[in-house]
């Protein structure tokens, strides 16, 4: 198993057929997962598209994950926690600016995909909504509130995606404190054919 380290994220390839496991290691940490089309950037992970056809935002075992161009990227085959966010965008410098009032902000999940992704060519204005993984996020039915919770995740709980196609993918473990119940843990990831 890789680790990512606490508030810190990586980037690799997921080819066809292969599965990638990711693992919440101590309990209650988010992970934000992006990915690109391998063979063409400009395809990439889309909120709007997979929440529209599968017509929940609830994404569980079962559930294909869609482009912007509406091709399955990948399916989820195992999640032993069952709930996971596809509404928030991956915290920012900004999100801790305007959000948590920080003078000097953490780059957060954005700057560490920015980062990770770089070396395929990938841009920060090319970086949509992620899946965030183990995130906890409450609507409210009336007024539309949205509250972060602390993750219903344990320590050894995971999910299992299935690549569609080729895929190029960002990882991080996630670092905003409210995402993940006031602290910074690691994450495991590993690819498995």
């Amino acid at each position: 198993m890789h680790i990512i380290n606490p508030r810190s994220g990586t980037s690799f390839i997921l080819k066809k057929g292969q599965r990638l496991k990711v693992t919440d290691i101590k309990g209650e940490q988010v992970s934000d997962l992006l990915c690109f089309n391998l063979h063409d950037k400009k395809e990439y992970l889309s909120s709007g598209r997979t929440i529209d056809y599968a017509e929940t935002i609830f994404l569980t075992t079962g559930h294909p994950f869609y482009s912007n161009r509406s091709n399955i990227m990948f399916r989820i085959v195992e999640d032993t926690v069952g709930r996971h966010d596809f509404l928030l965008t991956p915290c920012s410098k900004d999100t801790f600016r305007i959000i948590y009032g920080h003078e000097n902000p953490h780059k957060g999940c954005f700057g560490n995909l920015c980062e990770a992704l770089a070396e395929y060519g990938i841009e920060p204005d090319d970086i949509p909504i992620t899946f965030n993984v183990f995130m906890h996020v409450a609507v409210d039915g009336a007024t539309g509130k949205v509250d972060v919770l602390p993750p219903k995740s344990n320590a050894g709980d995971y999910i299992i995606i299935e690549a569609v196609m080729d895929l190029i993918v960002g990882l991080t473990a996630c670092s905003a404190e409210m995402s993940n119940n006031g602290s910074f843990k690691p994450i495991g990831y590993e690819v498995m054919q």
